[in-house]
């Protein structure tokens, strides 16, 4: 338990880092996009869901005492949860770590939330995207980059149905959006494979030369030569 909890608190410091380097502006706010999108995903691959989730929320509680609520309009009910974003992270973490069918639920419910709202029914078209989580699920186990696409795209899913309701930004933001967001999970599912690659070659390098104890779920199948 020792061993796990420094894993934990290797994971904490290095998402609070990665909090602080941004990479895209979210439409419609001030929230950004940081490099801690990329890396978060991955801490459930390696610590467990459960501890990877808890990791998770404890970068972004430790981001929010120090920044505070950044770009948030108070006057909307849903802006807290949109602002936090956890819960789109939590659901690509959940999604990066764990081979669960159940899991094609969240982009399914995601679709249909997004239609129900008067906005979204106009762009349902913007919807598609999350039918990628379902495209991809027979491939994750044999291609990581399959694995990463799916997981930023059920993130992304979660997070759309949110913001529609929350924002309600006109439908030409949205169709401005499409181009946006093909560039933007292309880069991510890329970033989340190369972040779990790097991160699985550094922890299997220690353990290898028993600086830090095998606690951690590495994958051979990415260890460089």
């Amino acid at each position: 338990m020792r061993s796990k909890l420094v894993f934990v608190l290797f994971f904490i410091v290095l998402g609070i880092v990665a909090l602080q380097i941004p990479i895209n502006t979210l439409a419609g706010s001030k929230v950004k996009f940081t490099l801690f999108d990329l890396l978060a995903p991955i801490s459930g691959a390696f610590l467990g869901t459960p501890l990877g989730i808890i990791s998770v929320l404890a970068m972004q509680f430790v981001n929010l005492v120090t920044h505070g609520f950044s770009g948030v309009n108070t006057s909307s009910p849903l802006t807290l949860i949109a602002t936090l974003r956890f819960l789109p992270l939590l659901v690509g973490v959940w999604f990066f770590a764990k081979r669960e069918w159940r899991l094609l639920f969240i982009p399914a419910a995601a679709i249909i939330v997004f239609n129900f709202h008067p906005i979204g029914r106009t762009v349902w078209f913007y919807s598609l995207f999350w039918i990628i989580p379902f495209l991809v699920w027979p491939l994750r186990d044999r291609f990581l980059i399959a694995r990463s696409l799916g997981a930023t795209m059920t993130a992304h899913a979660a997070g759309g149905a949110v913001w529609i309701w929350a924002f309600n930004l006109p439908a030409n933001i949205w169709v401005s959006l499409i181009p946006v967001v093909i560039l933007e999970r292309t880069i991510f599912a890329l970033g989340i494979s190369a972040s779990y690659i790097l991160t699985n070659n550094i922890l299997g390098y220690l353990s290898s030369k028993k600086l830090i104890p095998k606690v951690a779920m590495l994958d051979k199948r990415y260890f460089l030569k």
